[in-house]
């Protein structure tokens, strides 16, 4: 997969304050705030920054954490994991393979059949109805 290096300035320019703040600076939004936690669609959830297709509504469900959680990424190769110690807490961050992109964290104590939870900011992500081109 061919990576997506911007400069600071292109990707203030694409996003907006709010995306920008997740995806490129690791914030997160508030709890139960997200367009998405709710999202009940059948269909696929991209990249806000790059499009890549990260999640597929059928691995999605209702974690009651406040984010949209998912039991795995469409494929492994989407997602990369890295440590993170922020927070007085060490978690395990996910970001876009594409772009780099926060997306949030996994947590080991999702449903089966994987056991994980991926909690996604909504606002690192965006929703296409599945048979929208």
């Amino acid at each position: 997969m061919e990576h997506l290096n911007l400069p600071e300035s292109e990707w203030r320019k694409r996003l907006s304050p709010e995306q920008f703040l997740v995806l490129r600076e690791a914030g997160t939004e508030r709890a139960f705030s997200g367009r998405f936690t709710d999202n009940k669609a059948d269909g696929v959830y991209r990249c806000a920054g790059c499009q890549l297709e990260l999640f597929d509504s059928d691995d999605k469900y209702d974690s009651g954490s406040g984010w949209p959680s998912f039991t795995r990424p469409i494929a492994d190769d989407r997602i990369s994991a890295h440590g993170d110690a922020s927070h007085g807490m060490v978690r395990t961050e996910v970001r876009c393979a594409r772009c780099d992109g926060h997306q949030g964290h996994v947590f080991p104590d999702g449903p089966p059949p994987t056991g994980l939870r991926y909690c996604i900011n909504s606002v690192a992500l965006e929703f296409r109805p599945r048979g929208d081109g």
